[in-house]
């Protein structure tokens, strides 16, 4: 299956127009896409399915349990299906079904280990204050953007767990990234950097393939395991003002 792999837009502050890429059988829409939700509209006459995992600023100055259902009907009125700890299973035009497994998996913030689990809570902070996000009312702070992390997680090892059903391959869409391998080069290994990578390395290999956003860089890489090879991609445009966006290729299409 040839899918083509959108996030962090950012298009309620960046001029840019999506486009269907030539060939491609699914859009994936892994986060960030939107603030202001506007855009979604873009995206209701989609030649191919749009599946869309959302981003943490989805959520920006939004009440948690009121955003989840309000984003939801948003995207079943656009014809996109949100995932969010859920699974749906797409035949491509070759035959292989892909079983899709997707989830925000926020930052439970143990990318560099326990010991440093509080450091990065601090350092959380920053990117906690700018979504300005509430659940039950209560700012939705660092320790429960954890709970709701620890959660993602949970549920996704219990997927990926599974024996393999009537589906030829895996593919898991996160928001946030699976390994510190993911990275932007630009800062490094940092505590901030549990802000936007988790420690998932030992989930990859029960998946073919895993893409996420979050990070304003690109990546393509191949972590080898006991059990073949895994695919780890992000296609995140990011903010054209900081020069995020050069080299961003939107209508690029990946293999599943």
């Amino acid at each position: 299956m040839r899918l083509q792999l959108l996030s962090d837009l950012h298009l309620e502050t960046e001029a840019f127009e999506p486009a269907p890429a030539p060939g491609a059988e699914l859009l994936v829409l892994a986060g960030d896409i939107d603030t202001s939700w506007c855009a979604f509209e873009r995206f209701a006459d989609w030649p191919v399915p749009v599946v869309l995992v959302a981003g943490n600023h989805e959520f920006d100055r939004r009440e948690w349990n009121e955003a989840w259902p309000a984003l939801r009907a948003l995207c079943e009125r656009a014809g996109i299906t949100l995932l969010e700890r859920e699974d749906m299973v797409l035949t491509g035009a070759d035959g292989r079904r892909i079983r899709i497994l997707g989830t925000t998996r926020w930052s439970d913030f143990d990318l560099f280990g326990e010991a440093q689990r509080e450091r990065a809570m601090r350092a959380a902070r920053y990117y906690v204050d700018v979504m300005r996000a509430t659940r039950n009312g209560a700012p939705l702070d660092a320790a429960a953007v954890r709970e709701e992390a620890l959660a993602c997680r949970a549920w996704l090892a219990g997927e990926l767990s599974r024996p393999r059903g009537d589906w030829d391959a895996t593919l898991v869409i996160t928001h946030f990234a699976p390994s510190l391998r993911s990275a932007d080069p630009r800062y490094g290994a940092q505590p901030g950097t549990a802000s936007f990578c988790n420690a998932d390395d030992d989930l990859l290999p029960a998946a073919e393939v895993w893409v996420h956003g979050h990070l304003h860089c690109r990546h393509d890489y191949v972590v080898t395991h006991e059990r073949g090879q895994t695919r780890v991609i992000s296609n995140a445009r990011g903010h054209a003002r900081k020069g995020e966006a050069e080299g961003f290729m939107p209508l690029r299409c990946f293999e599943v």
